[in-house]
């Protein structure tokens, strides 16, 4: 036994000496990890800033003294954005039309795209290219803003969840993942047994279609919640701004001065720099809390229902 031990230590041996990388190998796999450390810096170094600037003082981030790590760490910045009504107003808004949103698009998508990955569905190769032309054309701003107003959605909740409920990719990745994992013998028994397309959608595609659901239901409430142009065309009254209007209301149209003394001025001004900070990662806070959850979904659905060639 012992000698069969070795011996078989000694061929693993050789054959990891057989299979080395050589000199260009090992000069490649440098070059990525070089590569992939610069991108990952890249792309940590304005969140580790943001983060940074939003709990230092007022004067160091507006004189640039902040480039990595807090300078007189204070949660003046945060403070300030609570206390302000119309941003807790905005927030409840934004979280409204996002759970509400991705529900309703999650169940449009799922909806539209499950008939249309059935090769007996009468008429699906005619639909598949009316819904794929949207994507290459649309009626443009005015005509949908016609169209909005005549169903009097104007300055309501429902501008925001209804005319932009579906999105064409994501309709197409749903009916690939329904076409490559959902076998026809399933509905065929389905079927055999009694069972109603409706009862058969909720009671077993939706089960199985947990990871698809995961990434459209992040895809859609990234969207949602990141949206505004929406809200500053259709919506006037200030009690349903989601909180990205209110956030460019506060940063960018906010310029009064009033009949104030110039310290009081540019303290203001710092301020206003330190809320710029924390108000982003206040408006970043329900992604970077959603994903984890549906991290173990995303990588399996966006493989699954990527488009075939």
């Amino acid at each position: 036994m012992l000698i069969a031990k070795t011996q078989s230590g000694h061929a693993a041996g050789s054959v990891r000496r057989a299979i080395r990388e050589s000199l260009g190998d090992r000069i490649f796999i440098a070059c990525t990890y070089i590569f992939l450390t610069v991108v990952l810096i890249a792309v940590l170094y304005p969140l580790v800033y943001i983060l940074s600037s939003s709990i230092s003082s007022p004067a160091a981030v507006s004189s640039g003294k902040v480039w990595l790590w807090p300078v007189d760490l204070t949660l003046d910045g945060y403070k300030a954005v609570f206390r302000n009504d119309q941003i807790i107003s905005g927030y409840a808004n934004s979280l409204f039309y996002t759970v509400f949103g991705t529900l309703i698009s999650v169940s449009l998508t799922i909806m539209i795209a499950y008939p249309l990955s059935k090769k007996s569905f009468f008429g699906r190769s005619p639909l598949m290219i009316f819904v794929t032309f949207t994507m290459l054309f649309s009626g443009g701003l005015i005509p949908t803003y016609l169209v909005v107003k005549s169903l009097g959605m104007i300055d309501t909740r429902w501008a925001l969840l209804i005319p932009n409920a579906i999105w064409v990719w994501q309709v197409i990745i749903a009916r690939t993942f329904f076409q490559t994992t959902i076998p026809d013998e399933l509905s065929e028994a389905a079927e055999i047994d009694g069972c109603s397309d409706m009862r058969f959608l909720f009671s077993v595609i939706v089960p199985l279609a947990k990871p698809i659901i995961a990434v459209l239901a992040l895809m859609y409430a990234v969207g949602q919640w990141n949206a505004y142009f929406d809200a500053l065309i259709y919506l006037k009254s200030q009690s349903i701004y989601p909180l990205q209007l209110i956030l460019r209301s506060i940063l960018i149209l906010n310029n009064g001065t009033g009949s104030i003394d110039a310290a009081e001025m540019v303290k203001r001004q710092q301020l206003a720099e330190l809320m710029k900070y924390s108000l982003i990662v206040v408006a970043s806070l329900p992604v970077l809390v959603i994903y984890p959850f549906v991290q173990r979904y995303f990588v399996q659905g966006m493989l699954i229902g990527s488009v075939k060639g």
